[in-house]
C-alpha cells in the first residue's frame, strides 16, 4: 500500500493569524486555498502567501500523479522564538494524528525551513523541501524593497532600529550627566538578559494595557505611580552622589543608589497594580486580577531581597539580620502562592468552564473545556479533532467568554 504524503506548508511567524486572524492548522485544498487568498488580499507582497499557493499547486500534482496526498499549514508565533516553535510542534503532532500522514514535503518560503527540519524529522519522514522564491526578489531592487517591508514589522523593527537607539540613547543621557561608561552597560545589559529569556513580549503587552485614561478611577493610581517612581530615580541619584567619593568606593555608591530606588519603587509598583487590577475588574477578567495581585507579593518579596542585599553591604544592618529577614520574605512568599491557587481554584469551581473556547496566548484556537477537576488543578480540553488534552490550571491566564492559555 502506497505511504500517504502530507503537503506541509509552514508559517513560523504566524503573519496569517496577524493579517487574517486565521488559526493554524489550515487542513484541506479548499481550506488553504481560501486562506492563502485572504491573506495576499490583505498584503499582497506577503511571501507566505506565495508559499500556500504552492503548497496547493504540488499537492494537486501529486494527486494528478495518483499518489494518496494531504494538504495543512501550520502556523507558530511572532517573536519567532520558543513560542513558535512550541506551537508549530503542537499543531504538527495534531496534523500528523488526524491526516495519518506517513512522509511529507515541506513547503516553505526560505526564511524558515532550517529551524523547522529538524522538528519534523523526529515526527515524520521528509521526502523534499520545497523553497518558495519570488521571481522579482532577485533582483537588487525588489531585495531593496523586501527588507523595507520587514522592518515595518515590529519584531524587526525592533532590533535593527530599537537596540542601537538605546545605546546611543542611554550613552547621551549618562554623558550629560556625567555618570561614566558603567550605567548604560548595566541597563544595555538587563535590556538583553530580558529579550534573552523571552521576557520582551510579556513587558509590552502589559505595558499596552496600561490603560491610561482620564476618564478611569484607575487613572489616579498611574499617575501616583510615575511620580513616586521619579521621587525613586531622583533619591537613588542624591545617594549615589553622597558616597561618590573615591574613598568609598563606586561599588558602595551603586549600591546606595540602589537602595535608595528600592526603598520607594515597591510603591510605586504596588500603585501600578492597583489601578491595573480596578481596570481588570472592571472588564469582569477577575482571574487576571488574581494574577496582578501574584505580581505584587512576588515584585515586593524579590526587591526585598534585594534591598536587604544593598542594606547589609553598605552597613546598615548585621549579616544575621540579613539572614533572618530574608528567610522571612521567602516564607511570606511560599505562603502567598499557596493562597494564590486557592484562588485560582475557587474562581474556576464558582465559573462555568464546560463548553468554553481555548486559545493559546498567541492567538492559536485549541478547543472547549469538557471537563474541570478544581481538586487536581487540571482542566481537559477535547479539540475538533476528538483529541483530549490535559492542562495545569496555572497555565490559565484569562477566563471570560474564552480561556487563554500560556
Amino acid at each position: 500500500m502506497a505511504e500517504r504524503i502530507l503537503v506541509l506548508n509552514v508559517d513560523i511567524d504566524n503573519d496569517l493569524y496577524r493579517k487574517t486572524k486565521l488559526s493554524g492548522p489550515i487542513i484541506g485544498r479548499i481550506d488553504n486555498l481560501r486562506a492563502a487568498s485572504k491573506l495576499a488580499l490583505s498584503d499582497p507582497q506577503d511571501s507566505d502567501s506565495n508559499a500556500m499557493f504552492e503548497a496547493v499547486r504540488k499537492y494537486d500534482e501529486l494527486k494528478k500523479a495518483g499518489r494518496s496526498v494531504a494538504i495543512a499549514t501550520i502556523t507558530g508565533a511572532e517573536d519567532e522564538g520558543y513560542a513558535a516553535d512550541a506551537e508549530l510542534v503542537r499543531q504538527v503532532d495534531m496534523v500528523i494524528e488526524r491526516l495519518k500522514c506517513e512522509s511529507c514535503v515541506l513547503v516553505t518560503d526560505g526564511s524558515s525551513d532550517a529551524r523547522i527540519v529538524p522538528l519534523l524529522k523526529n515526527r515524520i519522514k521528509i521526502n523534499s523541501i520545497d523553497i518558495v522564491r519570488i521571481k522579482q526578489a532577485e533582483a537588487l531592487e525588489s531585495a531593496y524593497f523586501t527588507v523595507l517591508e520587514k522592518l515595518k514589522e515590529p519584531h524587526y523593527a525592533r532590533i535593527v532600529f530599537g537596540i542601537p537607539a538605546l545605546i546611543l540613547l542611554l550613552f547621551g543621557i549618562s554623558y550629560y550627566f556625567n555618570l561614566g561608561w558603567e550605567l548604560p552597560v548595566l541597563l544595555i545589559g538587563i535590556y538583553l538578559v530580558i529579550k534573552a529569556f523571552g521576557l520582551e513580549e510579556s513587558l509590552i503587552r502589559s505595558f499596552k494595557g496600561f490603560g491610561f485614561s482620564i476618564d478611569r478611577i484607575s487613572f489616579i493610581f498611574y499617575t501616583a505611580s510615575i511620580i513616586f517612581f521619579i521621587i525613586a530615580l531622583l533619591v537613588a541619584s542624591a545617594n549615589y552622589i553622597k558616597f561618590a567619593p573615591a574613598e568609598n568606593g563606586y561599588l558602595v555608591a551603586y549600591s546606595a543608589a540602589a537602595e535608595g530606588f528600592i526603598a520607594i519603587f515597591p510603591l510605586c509598583l504596588i500603585l501600578y497594580l492597583v489601578g491595573r487590577i480596578i481596570d481588570l475588574e472592571t472588564r469582569r477578567l477577575r482571574y487576571r486580577a488574581i494574577s496582578q495581585g501574584i505580581y505584587i507579593g512576588y515584585s515586593i518579596i524579590a526587591l526585598a531581597l534585594l534591598y536587604l542585599t544593598t542594606s547589609w553591604f553598605v552597613g546598615q544592618i548585621y549579616f544575621w539580620q540579613f539572614l533572618l529577614y530574608s528567610f522571612v520574605a521567602i516564607a511570606v512568599g511560599y505562603m502567598l502562592s499557596l493562597f494564590t491557587v486557592m484562588l485560582k481554584r475557587r474562581v474556576i469551581r464558582r465559573t462555568k468552564m464546560n463548553g468554553k473556547r481555548v486559545m493559546t496566548d498567541i492567538g492559536s484556537y485549541v478547543g472547549k473545556v469538557a471537563d474541570v477537576d478544581p481538586r487536581r488543578g487540571i482542566i481537559f480540553v477535547k479539540t475538533n479533532y476528538g483529541n483530549v488534552i490535559k492542562y495545569e490550571i496555572d497555565r490559565i491566564t484569562t477566563v471570560s467568554d474564552s480561556i487563554v492559555i500560556k
